[in-house]
């Protein structure tokens, strides 16, 4: 039973009992109920603070674990980021350099166009800033890779290119060192000679190579067989290889030819046999190199397959103003 209250009462001179009105009523219990929730809310964030439930704990625990999982694992992707970063240092400097190639952007490398993306933490704490960051390194790691492995496609094309234009290149005699070694003194070179059946001075635009006739004649480099003709009053049975690049080679006063127009020759690959066809004096081929329809000197093209010494002697031989054997 609720306890009665007494007020005094001056007038009367007696204590009479306290008489609340309903709204006072209602008011009392209304600040009542209030303390009593605020002091239950206070006491609840106490307790969850401070004695998490045991599924709390585990959630803890998880999150705990994924930031430290996180952590190792953008260890582990700035340490190979550092090696993919080697190997395009690599081909930026020694692979794309070789081949006179620019280097990739490093604004394109690094994605430096817009700056990085807005950060969110997804509400997680230190555990959504490392799922970020590990998303971010990810994604750049993934489009570097993709780059990279452009770039070692491109280079690697490039180098089957290159492989391909040095098999072109004529660099090498259009027969065996072995078998004008003994007559290299007879060699006809480059410029003004006297010519042996006219006797008068002309522009030689090859250069001679004595040989017995049938001596195998090879291709100086790879490449197509563009013409093969005879000439009566000049080259005669000659041979014309279109090697690419703008390069090619003529083999001229051949007594037989071993090839077919169209076809495609590799280098040291026999074409023909030395002959004395056309207007010749003796046995021999008549060799030329044109470098984009312009006649150069041959001799600095016959440089694989001969010793330093070998090339000096072919260089002074042909300079020498004798006649020329067509």
């Amino acid at each position: 039973m609720p306890r009665e209250k007494f007020i005094y009462n001056k007038h009367t001179l007696r204590f009479e009992r306290l008489q609340l009105t309903l709204k006072e009523r209602a008011l009392k219990l209304f600040s009542f109920v209030s303390a009593v929730l605020v002091a239950s809310v206070i006491a609840l964030s106490l307790a969850f603070t401070y004695f998490p439930s045991p599924r709390e704990k585990m959630l803890l625990t998880q999150i705990k674990n994924m930031d430290s999982k996180y952590t190792a694992l953008n260890h582990e992707i700035n340490t190979m980021s550092k090696v993919l970063i080697n190997i395009q240092d690599r081909d930026a400097n020694v692979h794309r350099l070789m081949f006179g190639m620019d280097p990739i952007d490093p604004n394109v490398w690094e994605g430096g166009v817009g700056g990085r993306p807005k950060k969110f933490s997804f509400g997680l704490g230190n555990v959504g800033e490392s799922l970020l960051e590990t998303e971010q390194r990810t994604h750049q790691l993934e489009r570097q890779l993709v780059m990279q492995s452009m770039s070692l496609d491109t280079i690697m094309n490039l180098a089957k290119s290159k492989e391909r234009m040095y098999s072109s290149i004529p660099i090498i005699t259009p027969i065996g060192v072995d078998k004008f070694k003994g007559r290299i003194s007879s060699l006809s070179g480059f410029g003004m000679r006297i010519h042996p059946i006219l006797k008068v001075r002309r522009m030689h635009t090859g250069v001679d190579f004595p040989a017995s006739v049938g001596t195998a004649i090879q291709a100086t480099g790879d490449g197509r067989v563009e013409k093969i003709e005879y000439n009566g009053g000049g080259y005669g049975k000659n041979v014309t290889i279109n090697h690419g690049y703008g390069y090619k080679t003529l083999y001229a006063h051949m007594s037989n030819v071993s090839v077919k127009e169209g076809q495609s020759v590799k280098r040291g690959q026999k074409i023909g046999a030395v002959g004395s066809t056309g207007r010749s004096s003796a046995p021999h081929c008549h060799y030329e190199v044109i470098i984009k329809g312009q006649k150069v000197n041959p001799v600095h093209y016959c440089i694989e397959g001969v010793t330093p010494a070998e090339y000096k002697d072919l260089v002074e031989m042909s300079q020498n103003s004798n006649i020329s054997y067509d």
